[in-house]
Formats: structure tokens, sequence, C-alpha cells
């Protein structure tokens, strides 16, 4: 699919693959999710329905639900072109790494075919071993985004080992609702260490089509205004889901400006009660 535009928002993590997983049930759904997306100027889209690392040493059963995956894209897709031809509608996999050694060879588990990897932690903890996982990705040629650190049980016990992930050449990708406390304020302090860090490098809606929940990309927009960074959001929304799309490296994001005040009391409060 030729890329259609380079300055709106990019989405690069949702489960809007109708009837694959926990996401959009149906086209129905995938359609209404969209027109929500475009709404708050959404308007490339890269979704990422869930498969199992596990999947990918069965090649019969890996072919299975591949081929489940791709037909059911298709058919989004090929509404979404009817009813929203200004929308870009792109497909990789969120694989959860159940096992050490998956094989990501398959251009369909990677994001729109390139050498990016969607990869998660499974039950959202924290397992032995993730930097050696993580180096044995990138040496087999492909480079992995893990998935909403801020979630992980454990990650404020462990943080410094994000570095770690970082020095061995892993990326970070936030969801916009952790900025907001969707997930809690464990979640939320974690997010904002992390974006001062400057080891955030992309924030994305994790959305899972269904018309209860929230997008949160105009209130965590809002929530970086408020510091005195909208170049960050633009960074991890605009230009470094961009550059994933061509297979390029991200560009390293702003850091947040120092905080003052009643808002810097508030979160080192909060960090230390939560660290």
């Amino acid at each position: 699919m030729t890329i259609k535009d380079t300055t709106s928002f990019v989405d690069i993590h949702s489960h809007l693959v109708p009837g694959v997983d926990d996401g959009a049930a149906d086209i129905s759904s995938v359609l209404h999710s969209v027109g929500r997306m475009t709404r708050i100027g959404i308007r490339r889209i890269l979704t990422t329905p869930h498969i199992r690392g596990s999947l990918t040493l069965d090649p019969d059963q890996l072919e299975m639900r591949l081929r489940d995956v791709t037909e059911a894209w298709e058919r989004a897709a090929d509404a979404i072109g009817e009813k929203y031809p200004d929308v870009e509608f792109r497909k990789g996999c969120e694989v959860l790494l159940d096992v050490p050694d998956a094989d990501l060879s398959d251009g369909r588990i990677r994001m729109a075919g390139t050498s990016f990897v969607l990869i998660e932690w499974p039950s959202l903890k924290l397992p032995s071993g993730t930097v050696g996982i993580l180096h044995k990705i990138i040496r087999c040629g492909y480079r992995p985004i893990v998935a909403h650190p801020e979630r992980y049980s454990g990650m404020g016990e462990q943080f410094e080992l994000v570095s770690e992930w970082r020095e061995v050449g892993a990326y970070l990708q936030t969801n916009f609702g952790s900025l907001v406390g969707r997930y809690g304020g464990r979640a939320q302090a974690t997010a904002y260490r992390l974006l001062r860090r400057g080891w955030v490098d992309y924030m994305a809606s994790d959305f899972h089509g269904h018309a209860g929940l929230e997008i949160y990309k105009d209130e965590a927009a809002a929530a970086l205004k408020a510091l005195g960074a909208e170049d960050v959001f633009n960074v991890l929304c605009r230009t470094n889901p961009s550059r994933l799309l061509l297979d390029e490296a991200p560009l390293s994001a702003p850091l947040l400006p120092a905080e003052k005040g009643f808002w810097a009391r508030f979160r080192a409060n909060l960090n230390s009660h939560l660290a």
C-alpha cells in the first residue's frame, strides 16, 4: 500500500481486525472505531491483532492463524476504503512472547512488513531473561518494540531494566491512556518516568474497538500540552510512527520540561510511593 500522508497522526497499536482477538467483533465495530479515530485526527492506522509467539514454532498452525487474520483484515480494509477513502489501514501483530525463541521471520507478523515487531510479555509480568530475548530478536535482524512497558507488574522496582532493553536496541511504546490514569497510578507514574528519561519512542491507543472504550489520544495530548511538551507528542505520534512505516528508526523525543510548583511536588510524592 502506498503511503498517502506523512503529516497525520499515526496509531501503531490497536485491535481492529474483526473477530480474531479481543478487539473489534465485526465490520460494523471496525467502521465505528475508525470513524471515531478520524474525528480526533488519526487517519493512518497500523492495527495489531494478538498472536502467541509459541504459535510461530508450529508452521501449520501459524499459517492457519495468519491466513484467518489476513482475510479478516482484508475485509475490513475493503470496507474502510469504501467509507473512509482517506484512511490508510495497515497491519502488523502484537506478539505475546510466551516462549523465548519465537520465529519472527514471516513478514505478516511484523509491523506492515517492516523489520519492526511489536512484542509484549505474558500476563503483564516481567519474565526473567528479557534482555537476552530482545538481544536475540535483534541479532535475527528484527527491531522489537515493547508494548506498554508502563503497565507491567513490578516495573517500578525494575525500572533500570528498561535501560538495558534500550542498550541492546529495543524500542518502547506507551499507551495514551497511561498518561491520564487509565491503568492506575502506578502505570501513570511509570509512563511519566519513562518520558522524562527520553525512553519512549512511540505512543499509541491500544484501542480494542469497543463502543464503551475511550481512545485517550486527545486527553494524552492535553496532558503533555499542559507540561509544555507538545513537541514530544508530535514526535511520538506523528514523526516516529511515520518513520516506522518507512522502516526507519525513530528519532529521540525531546525530554519533558522540568515541572515546577504543585505538580512537581505531587508527581514526586506519587513516584516515591509507587516506586
